[in-house]
């Protein structure tokens, strides 16, 4: 799940990125409504976490530009403000869902998750290919009852290919959905990546290469 957090105090901004990634996310800032626009002008995020009182451009004139521009992405409004008027107009301008602060890390993890989960055609959270199972909400991985030692993006790359029920998925969608802005689009993270999550997989094969093309799952 990739994931754009605006925010303008720093602070706050530092804890939400650790936090998330800690959780298996890639994540992106932007400090105001300017970045936050250019950002989601170029890349595609599954939900964006939004501050509402931003101090260059108000972060319900943001969501308005994210829903004009017919995006799939999802909207989690943040507020000081917890009145339930001000969170029936933050939802009224196309916010997908509210929170306000202070607010609990975990709640804020769950309600980001949910809301991936409906930013594209849903995926389960139990994904199966024949002895290999991962459950995405708890973060496991087992392959003939055996837990994997998968890293975060090892275990981000397993699960977009699995999502994508056997379709071929290029490095630069892998790059686009598991990484975050600040990877160089020419490095060779994704194959490096690959070849260490093929050794934890094991025999036989799981992810097939298509040369020039991209992965798949094997079948």
């Amino acid at each position: 799940m990739r994931v754009l957090v605006v925010e303008d105090q720093a602070d706050l901004v530092e804890i939400l990125l650790e936090g998330l990634r800690a959780a298996g996310m890639a994540v992106d800032s932007a400090f105001g409504g300017v970045q936050a626009l250019e950002l989601l002008a170029v890349n595609e995020y599954d939900v964006v976490v939004l501050d509402r009182d931003l101090p260059d451009v108000h972060g319900d004139e943001v969501c308005r530009e994210l829903i004009e521009s017919a995006a799939l992405t999802r909207v989690l409004m943040l507020t000081a403000a917890g009145a339930v008027d001000d969170r029936v107009e933050g939802l009224s301008i196309g916010a997908d869902d509210y929170l306000a602060k202070p607010f609990d890390f975990a709640e804020l993890v769950a309600r980001i998750r949910a809301l991936g989960r409906r930013a594209r055609p849903p995926i389960p959270p139990v994904l199966v290919d024949g002895d290999l199972v991962m459950d995405t909400a708890r973060r496991v991985a087992t392959r003939g009852g055996r837990p994997l030692p998968l890293t975060a993006k090892e275990f981000g790359v397993l699960e977009v290919l699995l999502g994508a029920d056997g379709a071929v998925v290029t490095s630069e969608q892998l790059l686009e959905r598991v990484w975050d802005e600040h990877t160089d689009p020419f490095t060779n993270t994704v194959r490096v990546t690959m070849m260490r999550l093929r050794r934890k997989l094991g025999e036989p094969g799981v992810v097939a290469t298509l040369p020039g093309v991209g992965y798949r799952i094997a079948r």
